[in-house]
């Protein structure tokens, strides 16, 4: 893997009257970039800004203002266009580069901003990345919080030598938080970008991580059709890839999740976790995001007890439609 690193921010507008009145699919524009190029040392070497004229969303939202502080008229006068200022970008970024982020937004947006212009798409596909926010987290063992930036800055002890809240500002406290990570055992946890979905079963992502097996598939019509495809519910051992035998079928945590428990002669218990997403909101199509982990016996104690209660759960609902049938 290349060891030139880009932590980059973004800053963007939005239609300052309302989601009701944002262009289809595009419901951020951005304005600001921000980036710092660390180096196989997690050194900062150097560092790109750039603001954009926003050609959509013309009036600033009244909380960008008090967010960012910036003003239209330093927008227009400063700014690029922007397919000028994401070539321009990407130039400074150079080859073979990865790419590092707070959280997962930036990526998506600026992919949905590239799109709407109709540019091409540079990046990779799949797209692998640092999530910076996630990997903090990691380190902390708090997987599941998504903790602000600045927190971290403040938690890390880091001196808070700018705002925060500007697109380079924020990229250069990320590249400072990254700095202050254990980033030689963290660096095989890359997340990976779902902007841009497998088309095809030959597409369809597999990850390999420490402890787990991540499965990432193409778009289904619907949740039904997903979960009735192969790849979305086998069961594979992390350690050896065997295929598994499972202690039971998968059954639904809620409209969104759903657990499975198989087992590997080898290595023991293998929980299974699917999520269902929707690329879209307008969209019914669906896409899943797999996961399976060995756990340790009491982490399978757990799947047993969540399953019981789904079935408890199917039995009240199926004596109350009998109730219900029998007043009718």
């Amino acid at each position: 893997m290349s060891s030139t690193y880009i932590v980059f921010d973004l800053e963007w507008n939005q239609s300052p009257s309302g989601k009701e009145n944002s262009i289809e699919h595009f419901p951020f524009e951005i304005i600001e970039i921000g980036a710092v190029k660390l180096d196989g040392q997690l050194q900062i070497v150097s560092e790109y800004h750039q603001l954009v004229t926003p050609q959509v969303y013309t009036q600033l939202h009244y909380r960008i203002i008090q967010v960012t502080h910036l003003r239209m008229k330093d927008l227009i006068s400063r700014g690029s266009y922007f397919p000028d200022a994401v070539k321009d970008f990407f130039d400074w970024c150079g080859e073979d580069a990865v790419f590092c982020t707070w959280g997962s937004m930036d990526l998506v947006e600026l992919q949905r901003n590239m799109d709407y212009y109709g540019l091409e798409n540079p990046f990779e596909f799949p797209l692998c990345y640092y999530d910076v926010q996630k990997l903090y987290a990691l380190q902390l063992g708090e997987s599941s919080e998504k903790l602000s930036l600045d927190r971290a800055v403040e938690e890390l002890g880091l001196e808070e030598e700018r705002p925060f809240h500007r697109a380079l500002d924020d990229a250069y406290y990320t590249g400072r938080v990254m700095q202050a990570l254990d980033f030689g055992t963290l660096k095989d946890y890359l997340s990976v970008d779902y902007y841009r979905l497998p088309r095809s079963a030959e597409e369809e992502i597999r990850l390999v991580f420490p402890t787990y097996l991540k499965y990432v598939s193409r778009e289904f019509p619907s949740r039904d059709d997903a979960l009735a495809d192969k790849n979305v519910t086998d069961m594979v051992c992390r350690e050896c890839r065997r295929m598994l035998r499972k202690k039971f079928q998968w059954f639904a945590v809620n409209s969104r999740q759903y657990l499975c428990l198989a087992v590997c002669p080898e290595h023991g218990y293998v929980r299974g976790k699917i999520r269902i997403r929707k690329k879209e909101k307008d969209d019914d199509s669906v896409y899943v995001v797999k996961t399976m982990k060995l756990v340790n016996e009491a982490a399978a104690q757990e799947v047993f007890e969540k399953r019981e209660e789904h079935r408890q759960k199917k039995r009240e609902h199926s004596r109350e439609r009998r109730k219900a049938a029998r007043k009718s």
